[in-house]
């Protein structure tokens, strides 16, 4: 079953927002949509423990994504329960003001500025503003 054929779950929802790695995700693809690849980077984690959380984060139906040739792009898509919108966009706001996910934010700027400095990102899409993102 596809996420768009499964039932909203408030419960795996809000699992999904519990953990760091998750929410430093959220935080890089506020408004964007963003390559696997500059997560890699900027969380400095192996590849698939970050598939692993963007796959959690895709079947809480809070983020959707899409290939590109050999890239895949995430970005956040908004919940069809309301109050899991309004609490999405309200923890997006506060990844904002938060010391650690400004630093990530920096980061993906740098890397996306001069992608050349970050060698394992050679060749990688530049991250786009995303269509209907949460914000």
């Amino acid at each position: 079953m596809s996420p768009k054929q499964r039932p909203f779950q408030l419960d795996l929802f809000f699992q999904a927002l519990a953990d760091q790695t998750r929410l430093r995700l959220l935080n890089l693809m506020a408004g964007k949509e963003i390559c696997v690849c500059y997560f890699v980077e900027i969380l400095d984690q192996p590849q698939p423990k970050i598939s692993r959380h963007l796959a959690y984060l895709r079947r809480a139906g809070i983020v959707a994504a899409r290939r590109e040739g050999k890239w895949m792009h995430y970005r956040i898509t908004t919940p069809p329960h309301a109050g899991a919108a309004r609490l999405l966009s309200q923890t997006l706001d506060l990844l904002h003001h938060e010391k650690t996910m400004q630093n990530d934010r920096s980061r993906l700027a740098k890397a996306c500025c001069s992608p050349q400095k970050f060698v394992t990102l050679q060749a990688a899409p530049v991250p786009t503003p995303a269509l209907n993102a949460a914000q």
